[in-house]
């Protein structure tokens, strides 16, 4: 059932290029359009998403209004839009939590995102760093271990909310070190890096948009990097394999724009059109690598064929550590 309802919407975006005579690309958009963010201010998701609603106003020519509206995983925003008229002027910017929030609570989630949303285009991906506070006696992740096997439940780690990118990886790090560790939810990644940075949790998994500014100011410290290969931003940064935890750039969260479904595939064509042309200026590509951003710009149909395959790694994963909703 979970292939053949992604692969409905799939085909149903195969001509999601060819405006349709009822609903042609030049009548749309003919007034501004409201973006939801679930997120608070400030964290990486909303970053982005004022990023590009700027410069997609600019291509579309009406404004785009970015508003948090931050709570439940994200998932009172994901209602909204949910609920909200497939007429693309109600827009929702957001992140795995989309896929993960279904797999943690079921029918409980209020909406499924294999039928109730039209991917638009998957924006950027955000690989994860773990951080701690500059001045913590936590040196090095060998030392985070070793505290957390000592004494279980002693370590805390922050996110932006259950079932977020970095609730998941910090459970991921617990299982692989078989021990515990004390997951500590906050509105958003903004509000829990604050608490890192003041001493007041242990450490967390931080997507690395505006993660250099702080190391460069000693407000954090960097424990290891979820990616594959070392950062050439942080050269001397282990990653999680190397300091023994294998599979953490699968963590790395995405961040995408995706419309109430049954939204016109010519209004899905003209927001890709308009996030794509956005993702490929200049200087937006040169802020968002700034921040540490990985771009993607793909297509309706390569980000539900993307979203599809996300769903089933977060499945897999939170089944694998034994995650299960709070």
């Amino acid at each position: 059932m979970k292939n053949t309802l992604y692969g409905v919407i799939a085909a149903g975006l195969l001509c999601a290029s060819v405006p349709s005579p009822a609903f042609a690309a030049s009548d749309y958009p003919n007034r501004p359009i409201h973006l939801l963010v679930g997120f608070a201010a400030g964290g990486p998701t909303d970053i982005i998403a004022r990023v590009l609603a700027k410069d997609m106003s600019a291509v579309l020519g009406q404004s785009i209004y970015v508003e948090n509206k931050p709570g439940a995983s994200s998932m009172i925003a994901t209602r909204e839009i949910k609920g909200a008229a497939p007429d693309g002027y109600s827009l929702l910017f957001t992140s795995l939590g989309l896929n993960v929030n279904p797999i943690l609570l079921g029918v409980q989630a209020g909406y499924n995102p294999k039928i109730d949303f039209v991917p638009v285009s998957n924006a950027a991906t955000l690989p994860l760093v773990a951080v701690t506070a500059y001045d913590s006696p936590l040196k090095s992740m060998q030392d985070l271990i070793k505290k957390a096997q000592s004494h279980p439940d002693a370590v805390t780690f922050a996110s932006s909310g259950n079932g977020g990118s970095g609730h998941l990886a910090g459970e991921l790090l617990a299982a692989q070190a078989k021990t515990k560790m004390v997951h500590v939810a906050f509105r958003g990644n903004a509000p829990a890096l604050m608490e890192v940075m003041a001493g007041r949790v242990d450490f967390m998994f931080y997507p690395i948009i505006g993660l250099a500014e702080n190391v460069a100011a000693k407000r954090v410290k960097i424990l290891a990097v979820g990616t594959a290969t070392r950062m050439p931003r942080f050269p001397d940064s282990p990653t999680m394999s190397e300091v023994g935890f294998p599979r953490f750039e699968e963590t790395a969260p995405w961040v995408g724009l995706l419309a109430p479904a049954k939204t016109p595939p010519a209004v899905v064509s003209r927001l890709n059109d308009a996030m794509v042309k956005a993702l490929a200026k200049p200087e937006v590509k040169a802020q968002l690598e700034k921040l540490g951003a990985v771009i993607v710009g793909d297509s309706p149909q390569e980000f539900t064929i993307y979203l599809k395959r996300d769903y089933e790694r977060w499945a897999d994963l939170i089944k694998a550590a034994h995650i299960k909703a709070e």
